[in-house]
Protein backbone atom coordinates (compact mmCIF):
# COMPACT_ATOMS: atom_id res chain seq x y z
CA UNK A 1 0.00 0.00 0.00
CA UNK A 2 1.02 3.23 -0.58
CA UNK A 3 1.35 6.73 0.95
CA UNK A 4 -0.99 7.96 -1.84
CA UNK A 5 -4.76 9.49 -1.12
CA UNK A 6 -7.36 8.72 -3.17
CA UNK A 7 -10.27 11.63 -3.16
CA UNK A 8 -13.53 9.93 -5.07
CA UNK A 9 -16.54 11.75 -5.94
CA UNK A 10 -20.01 10.62 -7.27
CA UNK A 11 -21.69 13.97 -9.38
CA UNK A 12 -24.13 14.45 -11.78
CA UNK A 13 -23.77 18.62 -12.63
CA UNK A 14 -20.67 18.88 -11.03
CA UNK A 15 -20.23 20.49 -8.34
CA UNK A 16 -18.68 17.90 -6.00
CA UNK A 17 -16.37 17.23 -8.36
CA UNK A 18 -15.30 20.96 -7.55
CA UNK A 19 -14.66 19.87 -3.93
CA UNK A 20 -12.99 17.23 -4.42
CA UNK A 21 -10.61 19.03 -6.20
CA UNK A 22 -10.44 21.46 -3.14
CA UNK A 23 -9.79 18.81 -0.65
CA UNK A 24 -7.00 17.09 -3.16
CA UNK A 25 -5.45 20.31 -3.60
CA UNK A 26 -5.48 21.25 0.51
CA UNK A 27 -4.06 17.60 0.77
CA UNK A 28 -1.04 17.86 -1.79
CA UNK A 29 -0.23 21.78 -0.43
CA UNK A 30 0.62 19.31 2.64
CA UNK A 31 3.09 16.92 0.89
CA UNK A 32 0.26 14.67 0.10
CA UNK A 33 0.31 11.89 -3.01
CA UNK A 34 -3.41 12.32 -4.09
CA UNK A 35 -5.47 10.89 -7.03
CA UNK A 36 -8.62 12.41 -7.68
CA UNK A 37 -11.24 10.07 -9.92
CA UNK A 38 -15.36 9.78 -10.07
CA UNK A 39 -16.33 6.70 -7.91
CA UNK A 40 -17.65 5.17 -10.95
CA UNK A 41 -14.16 5.16 -12.63
CA UNK A 42 -12.81 3.71 -9.24
CA UNK A 43 -11.41 -0.03 -9.97
CA UNK A 44 -9.53 -0.51 -7.10
CA UNK A 45 -8.63 1.31 -3.15
CA UNK A 46 -5.57 -1.38 -2.74
CA UNK A 47 -2.99 1.34 -3.73
CA UNK A 48 -4.33 4.11 -1.34
CA UNK A 49 -3.59 3.85 2.24
CA UNK A 50 -6.69 6.50 3.18
CA UNK A 51 -10.24 7.40 0.88
CA UNK A 52 -12.13 10.45 0.67
CA UNK A 53 -15.50 9.91 -0.83
CA UNK A 54 -17.73 12.70 -1.70
CA UNK A 55 -21.08 12.18 -2.28
CA UNK A 56 -24.21 14.39 -3.21
CA UNK A 57 -27.77 14.08 -2.10
CA UNK A 58 -30.39 14.26 -4.60
CA UNK A 59 -33.96 14.18 -3.05
CA UNK A 60 -32.80 12.34 0.03
CA UNK A 61 -30.51 9.58 -1.46
CA UNK A 62 -27.13 9.04 -2.44
CA UNK A 63 -26.13 8.73 -6.15
CA UNK A 64 -26.30 4.82 -7.39
CA UNK A 65 -22.58 5.37 -8.02
CA UNK A 66 -21.58 6.13 -4.38
CA UNK A 67 -23.89 3.71 -3.19
CA UNK A 68 -22.25 1.08 -5.74
CA UNK A 69 -18.60 2.23 -4.70
CA UNK A 70 -18.95 2.02 -1.01
CA UNK A 71 -20.46 -1.46 -1.65
CA UNK A 72 -17.94 -3.08 -3.94
CA UNK A 73 -15.22 -1.89 -2.33
CA UNK A 74 -16.54 -2.67 1.37
CA UNK A 75 -13.78 -5.02 2.68
CA UNK A 76 -10.72 -3.01 1.16
CA UNK A 77 -12.14 0.09 2.78
CA UNK A 78 -12.28 -1.73 6.16
CA UNK A 79 -8.76 -1.93 6.23
CA UNK A 80 -8.03 2.04 5.43
CA UNK A 81 -8.90 5.34 7.11
CA UNK A 82 -12.14 6.83 5.46
CA UNK A 83 -13.71 10.20 5.12
CA UNK A 84 -16.58 11.23 3.65
CA UNK A 85 -17.72 14.76 2.21
CA UNK A 86 -21.52 15.37 1.45
CA UNK A 87 -23.06 18.41 -0.80
CA UNK A 88 -26.52 18.64 0.50
CA UNK A 89 -28.45 21.74 1.48
CA UNK A 90 -29.39 23.98 -1.22
CA UNK A 91 -29.15 26.88 1.51
CA UNK A 92 -27.46 27.91 5.29
CA UNK A 93 -30.64 27.43 6.81
CA UNK A 94 -30.36 25.35 10.27
CA UNK A 95 -33.55 22.94 9.35
CA UNK A 96 -32.66 22.10 5.85
CA UNK A 97 -28.75 21.28 6.70
CA UNK A 98 -30.54 19.68 9.62
CA UNK A 99 -32.44 17.87 7.44
CA UNK A 100 -29.77 16.77 4.81
CA UNK A 101 -27.29 15.40 7.99
CA UNK A 102 -30.34 13.33 8.24
CA UNK A 103 -30.75 12.40 4.75
CA UNK A 104 -26.82 11.21 4.83
CA UNK A 105 -26.76 9.44 8.10
CA UNK A 106 -29.89 7.41 6.94
CA UNK A 107 -27.77 6.29 4.03
CA UNK A 108 -24.84 6.02 5.42
CA UNK A 109 -26.34 3.88 8.15
CA UNK A 110 -26.89 1.19 4.98
CA UNK A 111 -23.34 -0.11 5.46
CA UNK A 112 -22.97 -0.34 9.17
CA UNK A 113 -19.63 -2.03 8.69
CA UNK A 114 -17.89 1.27 7.52
CA UNK A 115 -16.33 3.81 10.12
CA UNK A 116 -15.52 6.65 8.36
CA UNK A 117 -12.76 8.59 10.77
CA UNK A 118 -15.19 12.04 9.61
CA UNK A 119 -18.31 12.76 7.83
CA UNK A 120 -18.98 16.27 6.98
CA UNK A 121 -21.90 17.99 5.10
CA UNK A 122 -21.41 21.21 2.98
CA UNK A 123 -24.28 23.35 1.16
CA UNK A 124 -24.19 22.66 -2.01
CA UNK A 125 -24.84 24.25 -5.50
CA UNK A 126 -28.29 24.50 -7.80
CA UNK A 127 -28.54 25.53 -11.22
CA UNK A 128 -32.20 25.06 -12.54
CA UNK A 129 -31.21 26.32 -16.11
CA UNK A 130 -28.19 23.20 -15.88
CA UNK A 131 -30.92 20.55 -14.80
CA UNK A 132 -31.38 17.40 -17.51
CA UNK A 133 -34.67 15.57 -17.70
CA UNK A 134 -36.16 14.21 -14.90
CA UNK A 135 -34.23 16.32 -12.78
CA UNK A 136 -35.61 19.85 -14.29
CA UNK A 137 -39.61 18.72 -13.87
CA UNK A 138 -39.14 19.54 -9.89
CA UNK A 139 -38.41 22.90 -10.99
CA UNK A 140 -42.07 23.16 -12.19
CA UNK A 141 -43.49 21.19 -9.59
CA UNK A 142 -45.23 23.78 -7.61
CA UNK A 143 -45.17 21.23 -4.41
CA UNK A 144 -41.48 20.52 -4.92
CA UNK A 145 -38.89 22.75 -2.72
CA UNK A 146 -37.20 23.88 -6.17
CA UNK A 147 -40.47 25.05 -7.54
CA UNK A 148 -38.89 28.41 -8.97
CA UNK A 149 -35.99 28.08 -6.67
CA UNK A 150 -33.01 30.63 -8.26
CA UNK A 151 -29.74 29.69 -8.89
CA UNK A 152 -27.13 29.19 -5.91
CA UNK A 153 -23.59 28.35 -5.15
CA UNK A 154 -23.32 27.98 -1.41
CA UNK A 155 -20.49 25.85 -1.08
CA UNK A 156 -18.08 27.18 1.29
CA UNK A 157 -15.05 27.25 0.01
CA UNK A 158 -12.96 28.29 2.84
CA UNK A 159 -14.92 25.84 5.88
CA UNK A 160 -14.20 23.64 2.39
CA UNK A 161 -9.94 24.46 3.04
CA UNK A 162 -10.27 24.19 6.94
CA UNK A 163 -12.10 20.57 6.53
CA UNK A 164 -9.37 19.45 4.06
CA UNK A 165 -6.40 20.70 6.25
CA UNK A 166 -7.51 18.82 8.88
CA UNK A 167 -7.55 15.69 7.34
CA UNK A 168 -4.19 14.48 7.68
CA UNK A 169 -4.35 14.13 11.23
CA UNK A 170 -8.01 12.52 11.36
CA UNK A 171 -7.20 9.91 8.30
CA UNK A 172 -3.51 9.28 10.33
CA UNK A 173 -1.45 10.17 7.57
CA UNK A 174 2.58 11.36 8.56
CA UNK A 175 3.62 14.52 7.65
Amino acid sequence: MSASVLVAYATRYGSTKEVAEKVAAALREGGRDVAVENLKDVRSVEAYCAVVVGVPLYIGSMLGDAKRFLTQHQAALLKRPLAIFSLGPLSLDEAEAKGAREQLDKELAKFPTLTPVDVTLFAGKFDPKALHFPDNLLTVIPASPLHDRPASDKRDWDAIGAWASQLPAKLGLKA
